[in-house]
């Protein structure tokens, strides 16, 4: 699970938040070209799922009281599971159920998101203003490789699982009294100047969503999937790093060694019940 915190993918969240939402629309405004009968993605949060761009517009920017011209006004979080986690939520939900649990996981990562804040008057996902939209694919740019390389053409959608979700979030609380930064990395001189100033902990915000995710979906996350893994790769010093993979080697023969017994389990079971349709062939009338 691939959790992000960026100002903007357009780069500027010190205006409106229109070029944003215009940019998110994308994927309705090719939906429309290709099938105008059909209906758009539209915008959603935990009170709902058809939330129309124009007013994810306007809520944001009518949220900035006291905001200066150079302070933020949004940010965008980006919610991207992995194509192995895409594909079991199909599995598990099929494609339409996998869109609506996604999009239902989001609202739970936007309740942790409020909570980091640690804020007396922002306890939940109620307290903040944030819309949600939902994109099934991701599309190469000119910094991708393949198209460097005359492998792709910029603009076209990438192969694989790239189901995904982007969130405009606003600066400011609910009740535009409140100023929230998740790009805040400050502890203070102290815990009570901390809650003060404000403070946001991202590397806190990917552990619980990815736990969160788990739990919620009853996930088996194996070591090479988990944040602490790749952030040890990463970040980690050349011990922890081999440490870590040592740790992954040693899981991925234990789960070897359970897929080896389960399947003679299985060979055992299925040998037991052949010889046992064989001795009922064996009686009178092939019944006992």
């Amino acid at each position: 699970m691939h959790i992000n915190i960026s100002k903007s993918e357009t780069g500027n969240n010190k205006g409106s938040s229109g070029q944003l939402v215009n940019y998110l629309e994308k994927e309705n405004r090719l939906l429309y070209e290709q099938h105008p009968q059909l209906e758009p993605e539209y915008w959603f949060n935990h009170q709902s799922q058809e939330i129309q761009p124009y007013q994810v517009r306007y809520d944001i920017d009518h949220n900035i009281d006291r905001l200066s011209r150079d302070e933020a006004k949004f940010f965008l979080v980006n919610i991207s599971p992995s194509e192995h986690e895409l594909i079991f939520l199909k599995e598990e939900f099929g494609e339409e159920g996998a869109r609506q649990q996604l999009k239902r996981y989001a609202n739970q990562v936007m309740n942790e998101y409020a909570r980091n804040f640690k804020k007396a008057k922002v306890k939940g996902k109620e307290d903040i203003l944030y819309y949600g939209k939902l994109e099934k694919h991701r599309y190469y740019t000119h910094k991708d490789e393949e198209v460097k390389q005359g492998l792709a053409k910029r603009g076209e959608p990438k192969p694989g699982e790239q189901m995904h979700i982007q969130i405009i979030v606003s600066r400011k609380d609910i009740t535009d009294t409140i100023r929230l930064s998740p790009l805040n990395n400050s502890r203070g001189k102290n815990v009570a100047h901390s809650l003060k100033v404000g403070q946001f902990d991202r590397v806190a915000l990917k552990q619980v969503a990815e736990r969160t995710f788990d739990q919620t979906f009853d996930y088996d996350r194996e070591l090479w999937e988990t944040f602490k893994y790749a952030n040890t790769l990463k970040h980690g010093t050349p011990l922890q790093k081999v440490e870590m993979m040592e740790a992954e080697k040693q899981e991925q023969e234990q789960r070897l060694r359970q897929q080896q017994e389960l399947e003679q389990e299985l060979k055992i079971q299925q040998e037991r019940e052949q010889s046992m349709k064989q001795s009922r062939g064996l009686t009178p009338g092939g019944n006992w």
